[in-house]
């Protein structure tokens, strides 16, 4: 198969891509500021999403990321298509009311294979909130207990269905860690003030930050993001009025905010992305940054588990895996093949950012170049 062409119209995609999303991380000063800006960040790859938000606000760190899931000032909850995402505690309600009523509709023949009831459900919300209230944290393991005691069965996949239900109707949220796991809080008492826009209101706040952080992109890029209809994003766009602009290419109607297309474009640069950041996930078509000939590399099977991608220049030219050590971090580069000079010393310092961001130092191994004659990236230490 010969190779897809990284097209002057994938150039230009790419380049306004990684200027909405700010991965260049030069303009936000917390983490909370980076969710605010891109409204939301696929995040059930926990460590992957803490780095999808280092990539984007210069001198993060993942103790930093944490420290503002453990205040409140970001959550991470089931916003959106059943998913975890990482949003702002204001945000989650009025997300919800949005994409909650049409979720509901696919799961109800899964709640009856599972002999759920709708009594089962009201019972384990009156369980969870007298557990939990008074702010009161349980991890998942602790209130699924609480649930069982009360008379509702937990067993196999009935407690996470029940978990996920009581976050998506508002009741619960994943609150701050307790080891290595997150807790489950209340939502009405971790997030005391939130946001309520009524449904136009949302519609357009959603279009407009969507198109804003990610833009350039369609309105099927949004629907298959959000999981709304095309006729809810549609009319998102009518409510969002003069606030975005379009840009026309290869006959595509892409939106995007005027500021984008007037921003400097970054230097090249090499990113070692997680597996799930918005850069590839945030959309329908993700063709611009990624040859379909390389799709199965990155998501091999098909089966919607995303490996960590590195992008050089905006195109994604292979894979990469990560070793977490007590005293450093190693990545091991696997690119689609072989690499200028230029890509293999920017794997190097894409992989000291990731280090930085973690707190120790990273490494690199030989690069696997499928076949080709190898080689090596010093790391920031000088190791091979």
């Amino acid at each position: 198969m010969p190779a897809t062409a990284f097209t002057p119209d994938r150039r230009r995609l790419t380049a306004l891509r990684l200027a909405s999303q700010r991965i260049d991380g030069g303009a936000a000063s917390t983490a909370g500021e980076v969710v605010r800006w891109m409204l939301a960040i696929q995040a059930q790859d926990l460590p992957g999403a803490k780095w999808s938000v280092g990539l984007r606000q210069r001198g993060s760190t993942e103790a930093a990321v944490d420290a503002a899931c453990d205040s409140g000032a970001v959550v991470r909850s089931w916003p959106m298509r059943g998913t975890l995402h990482f949003v702002l505690g204001e945000d989650v309600g009025w997300m919800l009311a949005l994409t909650v009523p049409r979720a509901m509709g696919f799961v109800t023949s899964r709640r009856a294979s599972l002999g759920i009831t709708g009594a089962d459900l009201e019972r384990s919300r009156e369980i969870a909130v007298g557990s939990l209230a008074g702010g009161r944290r349980l991890t998942r393991d602790a209130l699924l207990a609480a649930i069982a005691a009360g008379g509702v069965g937990t067993a196999g996949q009935r407690g996470y269905h029940l978990l996920w239900y009581l976050a998506q109707t508002g009741t619960l949220v994943l609150g701050p860690a307790a080891g290595r796991q997150q807790t489950f809080v209340l939502l009405d008492e971790w997030v005391p003030a939130p946001r309520r826009l009524e449904r136009d209101e949302a519609l357009g706040e959603l279009a407009f930050r969507y198109f804003r952080s990610h833009g350039p992109a369609t309105v099927r890029d949004l629907a298959r993001w959000s999981g709304l209809l095309m006729t809810d994003v549609r009319r998102g766009l009518a409510v969002c009025g003069d606030r975005l602009t379009t840009l026309e290419l290869g006959g595509v109607t892409y939106h995007l905010a005027p500021a984008t297309l007037e921003a400097t474009p970054a230097a090249a640069r090499v990113l070692l992305l997680p597996g799930f950041d918005e850069y590839l996930l945030g959309y329908g078509d993700r063709t611009a940054a990624l040859a379909p000939e390389h799709s199965a590399a990155v998501v091999p099977g098909s089966n919607g588990m995303f490996k960590p991608t590195i992008v050089a220049d905006g195109e994604v030219v292979g894979t990469w895996r990560r070793t977490v050590r007590a005293r450093e971090v190693v990545v091991e580069p696997v690119p689609f093949g072989p690499l200028p000079g230029r890509f293999r010393e920017g794997i190097v310092e894409a992989a000291r950012a990731y280090g930085a961001f973690l707190g120790r130092p990273a490494r690199v191994t030989a690069i696997d170049t499928h076949g080709q004659e190898p080689g090596s990236a010093a790391g920031p230490q000088g190791e091979s």
